[in-house]
């Protein structure tokens, strides 16, 4: 089973830009969506229930904001959204699907880079996240969490780190806070299969040729908990056409289920 997550910067975009020929050659079996910026009845019908797939869409009550999404190739099953049962996650930043017997959750933390208030948020968010994958982590099937998490971990998943020690996405709280994460037992699947090397990375700034220069961030992941690591078999980062479509790498891993 190939598993994709990508950051798409707006569906309606990606799909202007070649979102459709990069899926095919990336060919996932489960694909998560973050940043869809959409609900389902402002896209083209093809796009909306798109032939040959199952999809659930989780947009944000916001227009035009935030929002994921799960689409794949098997029946999905068993779809929750939040991180509680009480949570009506507004900003549709978590949708958790069953598929094939996998649990796969597409998550979207969000930034802090615009203001200390989106960083108390965003804090606010990682402290819920926690016992939440905790608990998940628990149950008794293969599960990946994938998505845009909006930290890099260590100085080997941002090309600048020392200029970005003050910056939202690399505080050295936030690190320790994916380090915990990690450590806890979510497998970061895509740093074991690159090992120590820089990047590669999945996001890069729209300032100067941060792009053409590969100045970027590592801040898309596929975690996986010791059932689904079990099965890994390999990974990669698509930097080639998938960086036409949006500022976000998408980001695979297989696992042979």
């Amino acid at each position: 089973m190939r598993i994709t997550t990508w950051n798409v910067n707006g569906m309606r975009a990606a799909l202007r830009k070649g979102f459709a020929d990069h899926l095919n050659q990336i060919a996932p079996d489960v694909l998560l969506l973050q940043e869809i910026r959409v609900t389902p009845d402002k896209l083209p019908d093809e796009w909306a229930a798109p032939d040959g797939w199952h999809v659930h869409w989780h947009p944000a009550q916001r227009p035009g904001y935030a929002g994921t999404a799960v689409w794949s190739r098997h029946p999905i099953d068993d779809v929750t959204t939040g991180l509680e049962a009480d949570d009506d996650d507004a900003e549709g930043r978590v949708l958790s699907v069953r598929v094939a017997g996998v649990q796969l959750v597409s998550i979207y933390l969000p930034s802090g880079s615009s203001g200390d208030h989106r960083q108390a948020e965003k804090e606010k968010w990682m402290a819920r996240f926690r016992p939440w994958a905790d608990a998940m982590k628990r149950a008794r099937r293969p599960i990946v969490l994938g998505g845009d998490l909006n930290i890099a971990h260590t100085e080997q998943d941002i090309f600048y780190a020392k200029g970005n020690e003050k910056n939202s996405g690399f505080l050295p709280h936030e690190r320790a806070w994916m380090g915990d994460l990690i450590d806890s037992g979510w497998r970061d699947l895509v740093r074991e299969h690159y090992g120590d090397r820089h990047g590669p990375y999945t996001w890069w700034s729209n300032r100067g040729q941060a792009r053409k220069l590969d100045r970027g961030w590592r801040i898309d992941y596929l975690l996986a908990n010791k059932r689904a690591a079990g099965t890994f078999t390999g990974a990669e980062v698509h930097r080639e056409g998938g960086l036409t479509v949006s500022d976000h790498a998408p980001v695979s891993i297989d696992l042979d289920l």
